[in-house]
């Protein structure tokens, strides 16, 4: 009798913590995120000694200036083993870098992306070789656009339609107007695509505009990425954002990462800032300069993620800390899934890492050998890459110089977070190759 009440009492207790823990958990109204564990990093195979060296390289690129601030996170079996800080968030205001400060990640927005598309592929709303127009009518009869010897443009019919598959892995035959001058690279910057309001105008505009080469030959950068977003939107009934939020962010606890900062996070956001004399005009291309120097970037780069003026692109719109973006990198670690959370199967996430260029021309990926579906392959350290990594990782970067990776074979993840575009670095190469340096086991 007196066992039973004890055990009783003992239940009763466990019942009070687990309510306690609710109310904790609930208390702002909204679930916490589980959080990451972490481990020394001898635990997981790596040397702390070693890894220290990232520290060395990241500070002394602080006092050169050639950057201002960043942080770094290095995960091994789903446990956190390097998580640093280094520099300030914003220079000017003497703020420190912080672990939850808030990064504009650019196309580091594309995996995300990607996956929000796979979830819909999962559910059987169309096949990979569907072309695009079967769902979205306002890119229907794309022509394809040839320069003659005087610089004018004639148009074709193209031996196909894109695809969705196309539109996954950049080989759809679009552009992104910002990075090029071609003649479709004018067109684009003419008719003002990326500063459209929302994605239905913005495919309106694309509509009107010709294909830069055959859907399927080859390789190029593009905003067939937003075209994906879109997708979303005309294939889920829902606006793009908000299945992010739910079937995305929610589950997966990224509690930070949205397309317009709200006002109480602001503070949060890490200065960008750009080296001294590039120009990142909407009308030009971008051009770089040598100059190492960084001065805090034009305002206007900055104000849609405070005022949403721009559509939600999903190409490169998304803002996001660390903590959140390595939920997402864990969950593509874990085959799909995080804390409970089965975004995507292991069979699908093992298709989007596969290189799925075939014959295409992929002399303009610079750096890795494929391109699967969202993200970039390297396929060995001995192909493009050249450097210290892991055969068939893959990740993909933004334009401040943010980059991620996911290492199948020793079941590593890797995140650096930077702020200043356009990005002249190799610094998150060498957080790479610092950090397989150190890999002991």
């Amino acid at each position: 009798m007196q066992q039973k009440s004890l055990v009783s009492a003992l239940f009763a207790c466990l019942i009070s913590a687990c309510l306690l823990v609710a109310q904790v958990v609930i208390a702002d109204g909204s679930p916490q995120p589980m959080a990451i564990p972490s481990a020394s990093p001898a635990r997981e195979g790596f040397s702390g000694e070693r890894l220290a060296r990232i520290n060395d390289r990241m500070e002394e690129a602080v006092s050169e200036g050639i950057m201002v601030g960043a942080h770094g996170v290095i995960a091994r079996n789903g446990t956190i083993v390097f998580d640093e800080t280094w520099g300030m968030a914003d220079r000017e205001a003497g703020k420190p870098m912080t672990d939850d400060a808030l990064f504009r990640i650019y196309s580091m927005s594309k995996p995300i992306t990607a996956v929000a598309l796979m979830m819909l592929y999962e559910e059987g709303h169309f096949l990979l070789e569907d072309p695009v127009s079967k769902y979205i009518p306002e890119l229907q009869g794309l022509v394809l656009a040839q320069e003659d010897q005087n610089g004018d443009v004639l148009n074709k019919a193209p031996y196909r339609q894109p695809s969705i598959g196309d539109v996954l892995s950049h080989t759809a035959g679009m552009t992104y107007g910002i990075f090029g001058n071609t003649a479709v690279d004018k067109l684009y910057r003419e008719a003002d695509l990326l500063r459209a309001p929302d994605l239905t105008e913005f495919s309106k505009r694309l509509g009107t505009l010709p294909l830069l080469f055959q859907p399927g030959s080859r390789w190029h950068y593009s905003v067939s990425v937003d075209v994906q977003g879109y997708l979303v939107e005309v294939l889920s009934g829902q606006p793009f954002g908000d299945f992010l939020q739910e079937r995305i962010f929610g589950p997966l606890g990224m509690t930070d990462t949205f397309f317009v900062v709200p006002e109480a996070k602001q503070s949060r956001l890490a200065t960008l800032y750009s080296p001294k004399g590039t120009v990142m005009d909407w009308n030009t291309p971008w051009q770089f300069t040598a100059e190492t120097e960084l001065v805090p970037a034009d305002p206007e780069l900055t104000r849609p993620y405070l005022d949403g003026s721009l559509f939600q692109s999903g190409g490169g719109g998304l803002v996001s800390s660390t903590a959140d973006y390595l939920r997402f990198a864990l969950m593509l670690a874990n085959g799909g899934s995080l804390n409970g959370a089965q975004l995507l199967s292991p069979k699908t996430v093992e298709h989007m890492r596969k290189n799925h260029l075939g014959d295409a021309d992929s002399s303009g990926l610079w750096g890795m050998d494929g391109f699967g579906l969202g993200v970039g392959i390297i396929e060995s350290t001995a192909g493009k890459s050249g450097e210290l990594g892991a055969d068939n990782a893959y990740g993909w970067g933004g334009a401040a110089g943010t980059n991620f990776w996911v290492d199948p074979e020793d079941n590593i993840v890797g995140l650096f977070m930077v702020q200043s575009v356009p990005h002249q670095t190799p610094l998150a190469k060498k957080f790479r190759v610092l950090t397989y340096q150190a890999l002991m086991d």
